[in-house]
């Protein structure tokens, strides 16, 4: 995405752009909504005086943002307008890097705006992020489709070999009218028009997929009467389900919230089965309820979407959607999906016979009848098999990862120990929410290098899962340094219980803060080429790099320390814990690829092909079963009516892209093994080739130049513990 067209898709991973073009001193033409006038002491009006430009949050209120949006509309409207009017001659300087330029008051309140309606949202902040994401789409839309400045972009491209660029200029240049052409530039004004009114209907049909799956998650957590019921729970999870219940006026009851993926993780140790039913049930069904029914938006979705591909050119969606990506085609995703399958589901399938044996030598020794697995089975049995197997469970292992060992102690122990990075919490600084902290980050010699947010625990106005997002873009241009957040959905508990987290956890604050070091460790001159902003499935390949050192050795045993004892986790446990991390790897392979293939599948259908509201569902099952992905005790980790990442997010036809970028990432990790494993000066070497460089080349070639060749999947099977049919 470009720092002038910032994208309004909520991704797991966020980034854009900040610019501090200063705002004009009289207060600017509110648009039609009727919100007053910017005036001088909007919170946005001008650069931040705080440290790195960080937000003023404890200033910000609600009635800032619209005025904030819309003056920064305007203001970017004229700017783009004296570009496009330049009378001189088109240059790479006087069009393309001024476009970079632009956009400074518009992405200073977007920037907090979107990143508070998904951390910190609101009935308001829900109200005007639907009024404004439409608005905001075609304000991208008449810069991506303004004549004149298409015309200057496209003199500059076709000059290109003539004008003596280096490498990340000409990458910029090369980008950016990419994003000119694949906006529709090249269209008749009809389709233009036809265009623009798609793209404002899909970002409201995003933010409202988006707020439906909010508003059935929060609607659709588990009510329950009697504390007997919940057998199995931790004490402390016992309280914090306790003070839920509370916080919503359900005094003597207990709540399980429910979060964004299909399987809970309260399945894992309910003894309950009806109880773990109702829970998986609600989870299900979210989104194709009265009062919360996503299924009409996503057929409309899907039927715009294909529309769209079909005015640019394009057979579907997917087509148009990947040829920006690393993988650049359907039948190379298709390819790699239909590879990995077979070996994902082979495996499941041996985990569910380790589950039913259990299952049916528990019912003969109670004397009771058998019964089938179930989904709502899988987690808890899967929990004896590996304590059996592996002689330990979730509950002897959380003790050894205390929330703060895990950062203080591995996260930021690791990225010191590869980068030479320190970090010191900043308790002056005032974030958006009372939990959040605020670290500033420093280089080895003492050189600043910006601000890392944490919002770690789970609230009902937050978005579930886990993301990366920027309060703003480093920039060598800007003269930005880059102020990052990584949010996480972990329970908090009751007052003064400790914060212990589970192994997928700790592998997910490794992961986000992958997305993290990819910001914060960016050296790009241009905004639009920095950070995160790569394709898709490169994207994730930091995160899932970072990964790694949550079960490398040397880290495991620095953090993985008793939270009352400081006593480091046994020898023994942490072998255990070592060899069953390929435990269950067929079933968290297969319901990731499951719902990979359910996206690829909504978005390679033409528009006659479109379903009805009343047949997604159905649609779902029928493309599993072309697949060869059915297996009723492993459902897809999303379904089409909760699926954020691809009908309320970035990452339509890109689901994919995790396990694309996995492969990246194991290849990787081999790669660090082979020159010592956690060190600096590997981590240097992976900083310059890989973190440091944003999308300042093609990401195939930054790879390449990294790895020395190809990705290869072996790396990625032997760290799943999978092997390929023979």
């Amino acid at each position: 995405m470009n720092s002038w067209t910032l994208s309004l898709a909520l991704a797991l991973s966020i980034a854009g752009c900040a610019h501090p073009t200063p705002p004009t001193a009289a207060p600017t033409q509110a648009a039609d909504h009727g919100a007053p006038a910017m005036t001088s002491d909007n919170p946005f009006a001008n650069p931040s005086t705080l440290p790195y430009e960080l937000p003023p949050f404890a200033d910000i209120r609600f009635e800032h943002y619209a005025p904030a949006m819309d003056a920064g509309m305007v203001e970017q409207l004229a700017e783009v307008s004296t570009i496009a009017s330049n009378p001189q001659a088109p240059s790479f300087e006087n069009t393309v890097v001024a476009l970079e330029r632009t956009g400074g008051l518009l992405n200073r309140a977007q920037y907090v705006f979107w990143s508070m309606t998904s951390s910190y949202t609101s009935d308001e902040l829900q109200e005007l992020e639907a009024e404004y994401a439409p608005k905001l789409a075609a304000h991208s839309d008449a810069i991506l489709l303004n004549d004149a400045l298409f015309k200057r972009v496209d003199v500059v491209f076709q000059q290109r070999d003539a004008l003596g660029l280096d490498p990340e200029s000409a990458q910029l240049l090369k980008q950016v009218h990419g994003q000119f052409v694949r906006a529709g530039a090249k269209l008749s004004g009809p389709d233009k028009a036809r265009l623009m009114q798609i793209n404002e209907e899909l970002s409201s049909l995003s933010t409202d997929f988006v707020q439906t799956v909010l508003k059935a998650t929060k609607d659709g957590a588990v009510v329950v009467d009697d504390v007997a019921e919940l057998d199995g729970l931790s004490d402390s999870a016992i309280a914090g389900a306790a003070d839920v219940a509370k916080e919503r006026g359900l005094d003597g009851k207990w709540v399980l919230t429910l979060q964004n993926t299909t399987i809970q993780p309260v399945l894992e140790q309910l003894t309950n089965r009806a109880l773990r039913e109702r829970v998986f049930r609600a989870s299900s069904a979210r989104g194709q309820g009265e009062g919360s029914d996503n299924t009409a938006g996503v057929v409309r979705a899907v039927a715009l979407r294909a529309e769209k591909a079909s005015l640019l050119g394009y057979p579907n969606y997917a087509a148009y959607s990947l040829e920006d990506e690393t993988a650049k085609t359907p039948e190379a995703v298709n390819a790699m999906l239909a590879k990995l399958g077979p070996a994902a589901l082979a495996k499941a399938r041996e985990e569910a016979a380790d589950i039913q044996a259990i299952i049916d030598a528990e019912a003969k020794a109670a004397g009771a009848e058998s019964f089938e697995l179930q989904p709502w089975d899988w987690a808890f049995y899967a929990a004896k098999v590996r304590k059996e197997r592996y002689d330990f469970d979730e509950a002897q292992v959380k003790p050894y990862f205390d929330l703060n060992h895990v950062y203080d102690d591995g996260v930021f122990f690791a990225a010191g120990k590869l980068y030479g990075i320190t970090f010191k919490e900043r308790k002056d600084l005032v974030a958006y929410a009372p939990d959040v902290r605020v670290f500033e980050v420093f280089e080895a010699n003492g050189d600043a290098v910006g601000l890392f947010l944490l919002d770690v625990f789970r609230r009902d106005n937050k978005q579930g899962g886990a993301w990366m997002s920027s309060f703003v873009d480093q920039s060598g241009l800007l003269g930005k340094k880059p102020v990052i957040v990584n949010n996480l959905n972990v329970a908090k508990p009751a007052d003064g219980q400790p914060v212990l987290l589970t192994f997928d956890e700790v592998t997910t604050a490794f992961h986000e803060f992958g997305h993290a070091l990819h910001g914060l460790l960016s050296d790009a001159r241009y905004p639009t080429l920095a950070g995160t902003n790569t394709p898709r499935d490169f994207v994730e390949y930091p995160s899932q790099l970072n990964e790694m050192w949550a079960r490398e050795p040397q880290v495991l045993a620095n953090y993985a320390k008793h939270y009352q004892t400081g006593e480091p986790m046994p020898d023994a446990l942490f072998q255990r814990v070592l060899t069953a991390l390929t435990f269950d790897q067929g079933y968290a392979t297969t319901e990731y690829l499951e719902a990979a293939m359910l996206d690829q599948a909504w978005h390679q259908i033409p528009l006659d092909q479109v379903p009805k509201a009343s047949e997604v569902m159905s649609f779902e099952v029928a493309a599993l079963d072309k697949a060869g992905m059915t297996f009723a005790p492993v459902p897809p980790r999303y379904h089409t009516s909760y699926f954020a990442h691809t009908f309320g997010g970035g990452y339509s036809a890109g689901y994919y892209a995790y396990i694309w970028s996995e492969v990246l990432a194991r290849d990787t990790g081999a790669w660090f093994h082979a020159h010592g494993g956690l060190s600096r000066e590997a981590g240097d070497v992976v900083r310059a080739k890989i973190l440091s460089r944003g999308h300042t080349d093609e990401p195939s070639a930054l790879f390449e130049a990294l790895y020395g060749g190809p990705p290869e999947i072996e790396p990625l099977l032997e760290y799943r513990g999978l092997t390929l049919p023979k």
